[in-house]
């Protein structure tokens, strides 16, 4: 039996996902227009319990964009960002395909963001609680400051959202997530490598590109 929770989830995602066809099929057909390569970008997450699952969202990048410049971190004035990319990020287009991973099972409407193996890989045992709950479109953490803020402190953020959980609190992430996406606040991360601080390492054995960058997504 479904909790009521994954209840109200389907509930939303499954009519959006259907409502939402038509206008992927015109990004679809933009992001085609403009670049070479797929349309869609999938990546492996983790996600409740530690279980990995794939990803889906709307390509922004220039094909093998992980693999330039500052790899899988991502800067506002990032060339690696195509035209049609750009304006997908400015209004978190790319992230529709999204809902079909609630209907899924895989994520939740509102939820800690997924993060990538390696940066869970490095988390600290407090840190680990954040995958207590489904990962989220939008969560805590995105309406307090979204990639501008060090992942430590978001991290700490979806903690405090995994103890404090509510109905009313799922709907205040959600009016706060309309916003921020009229506003565009806090698109970016500051910094290099999207903010991610790894917790203690060993201070002679030197950090690889991918976890110095934090595996941000393109």
């Amino acid at each position: 039996m479904i909790s009521a929770r994954r209840a109200v989830d389907l509930a939303v995602a499954g009519p959006a996902a259907i409502l939402t066809a038509p206008v992927l099929g015109v990004l679809a057909l933009a992001i085609k227009l403009d670049s070479r390569g797929p349309v869609l970008y999938r990546q492996v997450r983790v996600g409740l319990g530690g279980r990995q699952f794939r990803i889906c969202k709307l390509r922004t990048m220039i094909v093998g964009a992980e693999f330039i410049g500052a790899g899988l971190a991502v800067d506002a004035d990032d060339d690696r960002i195509t035209r049609v990319g750009r304006w997908l990020r400015r209004y978190s287009l790319d992230e529709l395909p999204n809902l079909w991973n609630v209907v899924s099972g895989d994520m939740a409407i509102v939820g800690p963001r997924p993060t990538v193996p390696v940066q869970v890989d490095q988390y600290t045992e407090r840190q680990r609680g954040r995958l207590a709950v489904r990962p989220g479109l939008t969560g805590w953490a995105q309406v307090n400051g979204r990639a501008s803020l060090l992942w430590p402190e978001r991290i700490e953020l979806d903690l405090w959202y995994v103890e404090h959980r509510s109905l009313r609190l799922d709907l205040r992430i959600v009016a706060e997530t309309l916003r921020m996406v009229l506003t565009g606040h806090g698109l970016y991360h500051r910094g290099e490598g999207g903010g991610w601080i790894p917790p203690a390492t060993d201070p002679d054995e030197p950090l690889s590109h991918a976890e110095a960058s934090g595996r941000r997504e393109p």
